[in-house]
């Protein structure tokens, strides 16, 4: 009876063994719970943490991107419609031309003029306001504090661009110097969005390499070694069979003794 019960607490380790390294290999992790290395899963659970912190990081820093974007689009739009103020008023500046040619180019700046008032007041961005005067911040790292922030203007420079009238020459000529003046403010503006859009492209490069080790370093501790685990399958396939064999010579033997009773 000692025999058989030797052999069947072999058998059952053997099945133990074989159940695991079933999980093992088809998992794909060599640990799937606390019992299989319980320290070893304390550090994956640190490590998926910190990666699903990047990953969120980055998708905050790819909406910086995207809503600065947004600014410059809507600031190349208003930058055009200057650009063109600074044409009408060029050629409303011509002696050749008489009141009525200059009021109906008056009426096209005043168009241009509705346009850019439109975009700084109507441009969003997820439903809020870009053209505000607030400062936004952008959490772009996976820790307390990482942030990037972006400066927006309310649009307040291009008053004097607003309230040009080309009607009369020395109106053209004011209008001249207002979309110079508004032009350079427009270029500072859009140099500094290009700034952010590097800076956080960098930003998003670090975080995604950062992000990339952390998940090797998780892949060492976690997954599988196939060439390993299969291995120990057939070693302890072996010892299966062998636990079944012993087994049954136990079973013959405990048969020939009562036999003899």
């Amino acid at each position: 009876m000692k025999i058989q019960s030797q052999s069947a607490a072999f058998f059952n380790r053997t099945e133990q063994t074989a159940n695991k390294l079933n999980e093992q290999l088809s998992s794909g992790k060599r640990v799937n719970s606390a019992a299989d290395d319980a320290a070893a899963l304390q550090i994956i659970d640190r490590l998926t943490s910190q990666q699903d912190g990047y990953s969120q990081s980055i998708r905050n820093a790819y909406d910086g991107i995207s809503y600065s974007q947004t600014a410059d689009s809507a600031l190349s739009g208003v930058n055009d419609a200057v650009s063109r103020i600074r044409e009408l008023s060029i050629q409303a500046g011509n002696g050749a031309l008489t009141d009525s040619d200059r009021q109906a180019l008056q009426e096209e700046v005043s168009q241009l003029q509705t346009q850019i008032t439109e975009t700084f007041e109507n441009t969003t961005f997820g439903g809020a306001q870009i053209f505000d005067g607030e400062s936004r911040s952008f959490q772009v790292g996976p820790d307390a504090n990482t942030t990037q922030s972006l400066e927006q203007t309310d649009g307040g420079f291009a008053s004097a661009i607003l309230s040009v009238d080309i009607s009369t020459q020395a109106g053209a000529q004011s209008a001249i110097d207002a979309a110079d003046t508004v032009s350079k403010e427009l270029n500072s503006q859009r140099a500094q969005l290009g700034a952010f859009e590097n800076s956080v492209s960098s930003t998003i490069r670090s975080a995604s390499n950062q992000r990339e080790n952390i998940a090797a370093s998780q892949s060492r501790i976690q997954d599988t070694d196939y060439a390993q685990a299969v291995s120990d399958q057939v070693a302890n396939d072996i010892l299966s069979q062998a636990s079944i064999a012993l087994r049954g010579q136990a079973n013959q033997s405990a048969s020939s003794v009562l036999g003899l009773l």
